[in-house]
Formats: C-alpha cells, structure tokens, sequence
C-alpha cells in the first residue's frame, strides 16, 4: 500500500509538472499568436519628390497610420502634413453615377489651437473647408474608370499646420497616393502643384508670404503624359502668355510627383480588386433603341428651333415612347437598363452630329456667343442692380455698400492659411429650383453654390479699389439656367458695381468653354479630334468633355477654373481653349460697355463715409456715459460712428441728408466756446463748484468744464477730504496749471506746490 502511495504521489507531481510546463509554453505561443496578430508597425515607407529650384521636397508616406482603410498615405511639406484615406465598398449601389465622397476639414489642433465656438470643439466644415473639397474631388474623378459604381470616400485629416505651406495642394497629392496604394480601381495617379508669379517668374508651391506678391494664384492638377486634369486659379488680371507659361510649368512640375507616386504605390500597393459592372449594355438592346430612336433624336438635335425646355420635352417624349415599345416587345424587359442605354444613344448622336455639321443644337457655330442683354439700375432703393441675359441664362445682381464694420470676419483656420482676416468684398450666389423649372426645398447655401459664387467672386474682386471706404454684398441670384450661370454672375456683377458707384478699375466678364473629343478606336487613350465649343449651353456641359470658365477684363485674367470629366486633356487644347475664351470675353465686354462702361455717380440713396477728428479732452463729451451720444446718433438718424484709431472717427450714413443729420448732432455735442489758452506751469484762480471724496472740482474760467483738484494736490499735507480744509463751495483757490494729460484730456493742476515762501503772481484772464 505504501509503495502504490509513493507511486501516486511521484505520478500526480510529474502531471502537475507537465500541466506546468505545458501552460507556460501555451501562454507563450498563444501571447506569440496575439501579438503577431495586433502587432503595430511603425516603419512608414517614405518617397519623396524634389520639386522645382531643389529647395523644396515633398514627402509621400504609407504603411504607418490608419491600416484598416483601403488605402492611406500623408503628404508632408515643410512641417505641413496631410493625412487622406480612401475607402470604398465592394458591393456596388445601384447609382448610375460614381458616389464619391470627399470630406475636408482643417482642425484647430493642427495649428495648436483651440476653437473658439461655445463648444471649443470642430463644427461642420468651413466655406474653405467645403472648396477645398471640391478641389479635390475635381482632381480625382476624371480618373475613376467608366462603370464605377461603388460608395467611395476620401477623408482629409489636417495633422499639422506650420502657417508656411498650404495644405490644400498636400491634400490632393495624398488624395491621390492614398487611392494609388489602395485596391480601389482607378486609373491615376494625379499630381497637384500650386503656381505662383512673382516679377514675372514661375514659384512653384509658394509659401504663404510669396503668395502676397504673387500675382496667380494657379493650382494645377496632372496625371502622366502631361495631362491637364484640373484648372483653378486667380489672378490679378495677369496676362494670357503669362498664365499659358505657368499652367506648362505647372504640368511639368506634376510629372516628378505623378513618379514618386507610382512608385510607392509598386513597392506598397495592394492588387487592384476586380471590378464588377453593374449596368453592362446589351448591344442587341442598343441596336433596338437605335433603330426606334435614331432619326427622331437627329431630328431634335438638329431643329434649332428648339429651347431648352422644348428640347428637354421632345427628347423625354421620345424616351417614353421608346420605353414603351420596348416593354411591349420584351418581356421582363429591365427598364433601368433601357433609360441608360437609351441616354448613352443620346449622347452618342448628339456629339457626333457636332463633328458631322461643324454646329450646334441651338444653330451656332462652334465660336459664336449667344445673344447678350444688358440692363442696370432697374430698382431705385438699391445701391446697385443689373440683369445679365445670356441666351437663356438669366442672373439679377444687387450691390449693397455698408460700413467697413460689416466685412466678413474669417475664422482663424482660414486666417492660418490665407493670411486674410476679413473680407470687405463678397459675392453670394443663389441658384432656386425655379431656375430650372424644378421643385425643391430651399434651405443652407450647397456646396454647389458655394463653389460658383466663390469662383464669380475671384473673378471680381482684383478689379475693386484697395482701400474702397464700405464694405461690398454682391448677391447673384440665377432666374433662368441653361449654362453658365457663375460666369453670367460675373457679367451681371461687373454692371451692379458700376451701376452702385464703385470705381472698379475695368469691367469684367466671363464666358464657359465646352470640349466634344472623339477617341481613337485602335488606341482608347489617343484623341483623334476635337471641337472647341464657345459659351456653353446646358445640354453641352452635360454631354461634353469639359466645363473651363475663363472671367477677367480686355486686358488679362482674373479668374479660371477647368472642370475636365475624361482622364486628362492635352496641354494643347487647354491652350486652343484659352485663347478662343479670351477672345469670345473681349467680345462680351464691349457689348456690357453699350450698356453702362463707367461708375454713376450723383445717386441720392448712396451711403456717405467722413472721419473726423475728436481731440483727447472732448473725447468723453463726444463718447457719453457707455457710448451713449453715439447710440442716441444712431437711433435718431441710423449713422454708425466706429473709433479708427485714438482721435479719428468713422462716420457711416445710408444717404447725404442722414449724414447732415448726424453732423448737426455730433457739431451740438462738440460745440464750445473758444477757451483761452493757458500757460504751461501759469498760476491762475479756481473756484470751487464741487465737493467730492476724492478732491474738489473746480473751473479757471466762465463756461469751463469742470477739473478735478485732487486731495494729493490740494494740501502738502495728507488730506483724506477736503472737508479738513475747510474749503466750500464757492471759494477761490491759487493753483499752477501743468497741461493736459495726453491719454485722457483732463487738465492737470496743483495748489500744493504752491504752499511756499513768496507771493504768486495770478494770471487773470480778463486783463490782457
């Protein structure tokens, strides 16, 4: 029994043994396991890119942040860094357009800031937030290949600002690194420089204080082959041959960056996923809809008879007649796939009728504008207003002039990286659904209006005075749309400011440029031809290649931005496109000059604007108790007056008459008998009118205000009330008069130093 005992007990330490052993090892195989598993690699992959002149690099980085999107990378330039994500899912949505998605935002803490709303947190993006935005999408959406139908989003997130480099052209390039390394089908890279002219030389990727004296402000996006992708820019009416210069500079400069992206994404890239077509055309179901639908659709592309309206009828019209025919000759037929199919047959006949017939649907030639009226000061109460009618493109611009105190405050981010605090010049743009014959709800600006009125806006705004005395509302509000309605902004804008006074330095106009191309069949990338259209319709911004809006005056340019829907365009038809707008803008302007080419001037509802000058010792006279005379001003006569430094004021009335007014009041308050002039270190009498705590107030002459004569200076020594002295209203006392003080205005006297041997001599001011 002993010797079975010993024999479980040795063979139960032995199990325990290896139960210990055996936890051990599985705890380290399983820790081995878990931590290979959420392992964090922190080695980026690094590529960068020299960018023109040697002294500026441009670092591309992937592999380090954010490893569960579909594709990431951060651009880095100086100590400005942007980190973008791209992610898309890989079941298709139903859409016939692409969903993508690209979201902006520049936060505070990149700039070690804090945001200075009520909740000190980001908010919904900024304006600058929404445009950069659309930079952005403009760059990357040509690129996507026909038939991507996945929900895709690309996320900006700002990592650090350093107030020199701007991130926005940061975001683009890493917009585009981030897709290139991902498995999201796309035919990129594009690259993105921003374009300087500084003393007539190119700066690529200017800081923000090269950017005060440059005088483009061009940001150039291109894919490989030297391929135009997208146009934005302004300028201060810089020549044609000077922009042509930097958008070549521009392209070329994309190039290196286009090759640093390339190759990240060979050395870090995933496999492209297959992508799955969700609306494959059934050639049979296209040769049918040809067949029914052909010689109609030739027919109503080719009647110049046609508006946009009737035009829209007939083809949808024809559109349900083809439907039904169809549904009668099919069964199950898929109706979605016969309206598409039936819209890429539309498309086809309406672009190879331009290349047949060198014309247009509306009956134009390819470089012919449409019919312009003009018409300004159609409303009286209004500072400025003037209809602009293009075809049928209809736009009312209204001018509103207002104190300088109403500029538009920047938030500090956009401050950060424009180095603009306010705008004293801004143009909104309005697009109701009425415009187009639709119904919808309106509600806060779109991203779309915003990105037209900011564009009219560039276009306008280099030819406004520097130091214009009010702060300018232009408001464009689209009545009719069929094409081009941000560059009607700009014409109709041009008119309201002459019309309301303001002495712009030229007039400017702006016209939409279209592109119909035709592809090689033997060589899908290859162009074989082209047509250039001048001042777009609708029709032909929707069915054509381009959308490149050009405004500025007969002299240069001021504003452009180039919306190309294929994967690039050669620089050369960017180039045709440019000199046949600015020829077609020479033309608009001088028949808006028939109409008006000068500032009016003598209208009666014009606001006025004065400074004048309060010396310091009228200041409280002037002010009130707590601004109290200036509230009372504005009341009775609705003139604003705002301090511009310590003695001048601004003055601000809505007309001539308001402003007397106020004068009047302003004149009462400050009116003053002529006071005699006192001699610095000059004894004179006072005489006491006033007991107070802290001394006695008294005067020197008749009609004076009253001077304090504090307890410090009344008596040698320490007085706590002048009641200790014995002193009474109505006494006379001897006091030495030291000036004024120069912040306040208050006079400073003395009767303490005068308390010694030897008889004073008293100025008396009624002997001579």
């Amino acid at each position: 029994m002993a010797t079975l005992a010993n024999f479980r007990l040795v063979w139960n330490g032995k199990i325990r043994l290896l139960e210990y052993y055996y936890g051990r090892c599985r705890t380290k195989f399983l820790y081995s396991i878990h931590s290979n598993r959420f392992s964090t690699d922190w080695n980026a992959s690094n590529i960068s890119a020299t960018l023109a002149g040697g002294t500026k690099t441009l670092v591309l980085s992937t592999g380090k942040l954010a490893k569960f999107a579909d594709g990431c990378a951060v651009a880095t330039l100086g100590d400005t860094s942007v980190m973008v994500t791209s992610v898309s899912k890989t079941i298709a949505s139903t859409n016939s357009f692409l969903p993508l998605v690209v979201d902006y935002r520049q936060k505070s803490a990149a700039a070690g800031r804090i945001p200075m709303n009520f909740l000190r947190r980001e908010l919904g993006p900024t304006e600058h937030d929404i445009l950069t935005s659309r930079l952005i999408d403009r760059s990357l959406r040509p690129l996507f290949p026909n038939g991507y139908c996945y929900e895709t989003q690309i996320m900006c997130n700002i990592l650090a600002i350093d107030g020199i480099n701007n991130p926005d052209v940061l975001a683009i390039n890493a917009a585009s690194a981030s897709l290139a390394v991902s498995d999201i089908p796309w035919n990129g890279p594009v690259a993105a420089v921003r374009v300087g002219l500084i003393d007539n030389q190119v700066v690529i990727n200017p800081t923000r204080f090269e950017m005060q004296k440059s005088s483009l402000n061009l940001i150039v996006s291109a894919t490989k082959k030297n391929l135009v992708v997208m146009l934005d820019g302004s300028a201060n009416i810089v020549y044609e041959q000077d922009l042509k210069k930097a958008i070549v500079a521009g392209v070329k400069e994309c190039q290196g960056i286009v090759q640093a992206i390339n190759k990240l994404a060979e050395l870090h890239g995933k496999p492209k996923r297959p992508m799955e077509e969700v609306m494959r055309i059934d050639d049979d179901l296209k040769e049918s809809i040809k067949s029914l639908a052909e010689i109609k659709l030739r027919d109503i592309f080719s009647d110049t008879t046609h508006d946009k309206l009737s035009r829209d009828n007939a083809i949808t019209a024809l559109r349900n007649n083809v439907i039904e025919t169809i549904k009668q000759s099919i069964d199950n037929a898929d109706l979605t796939a016969v309206v598409e199919t039936f819209g890429i047959v539309s498309k086809e006949i309406f672009r190879s009728l331009i290349f047949e017939n060198n014309k247009r649907c509306d009956g134009r030639e390819l470089n012919q504008l449409r019919n312009i009226r003009c018409e300004a000061g159609l409303f009286n109460p209004l500072h400025g207003s003037a209809l602009f009618q293009r075809g049928q493109t209809q736009v009312l611009c209204t001018i509103t002039l207002d104190s300088v105190d109403s500029a538009l405050k920047l938030d500090t981010m956009s401050m950060l990286t424009s180095g603009i605090k306010e705008k004293n010049f801004f143009l909104h743009y309005e697009f109701p659904p009425y415009a187009t014959k639709e119904t919808g709800r309106t509600g806060p600006i779109g991203r779309r209006e915003m990105g037209h009125g900011a564009l009219a806006e560039r276009g306008l705004r280099p030819v406004l005075p520097e130091n214009f005395p009010f702060t300018v509302r232009l408001t464009s509000e689209v009545l009719e749309s069929n094409g081009s309605s941000s560059m009607a902004s700009v014409c109709g804008g041009s008119l309201a400011l002459l019309d309301a006074g303001v002495p712009i330095s030229a007039p400017v106009a702006g016209v939409a440029m279209g592109l119909i191309t035709k592809y090689s069949k033997t060589t899908p990338t290859q162009i074989d031809d082209y047509k250039i259209l001048t001042d777009l319709l609708g029709i032909e911004d929707y069915l054509g290649d381009m959308d490149f809006k050009i405004a500025g005056t007969k002299k240069g340019i001021t504003a452009l931005q180039a919306d190309i829907k294929i994967p690039g365009l050669p620089t050369k038809i960017v180039m045709e496109s440019l000199s046949q707008a600015i020829a077609a803008k020479s033309q608009i302007i001088g028949i808006m000059n028939a109409t008006l080419s000068t500032p009016r001037t003598g209208k009666e509802n014009m606001p006025v604007t004065e400074i004048i000058e309060v010396p310091v010792h009228q200041r409280a006279r002037f002010l009130g108790v707590g601004g109290s005379n200036l509230k009372k001003v504005f009341v009775e006569t609705g003139v604003s007056i705002h301090a511009k430094d310590d003695n001048n004021y601004t003055i601000f009335a809505p007309n001539e008459m308001a402003m007397k007014e106020a004068r009047e009041m302003i004149d009462a308050v400050l009116k003053e008998e002529k006071a005699p002039e006192l001699e610095f270190g000059g004894i004179y009498t006072a005489k006491v009118v006033e007991i107070r705590e802290s001394g006695v107030m008294v005067i020197l002459y008749p009609n004076m205000n009253p001077a304090l004569l504090h307890n410090t200076q009344l008596d040698r020594r320490a007085v706590m009330h002048p009641s200790v002295l014995g002193i009474n209203v109505g006494d006379e006392l001897k006091v030495k008069y030291f000036g004024r003080d120069p912040v306040s205005g208050t006079m400073r006297i003395s009767r303490r130093v005068l308390q010694s041997s030897g008889a004073p001599v008293v100025k008396n001011f009624t002997s001579s």
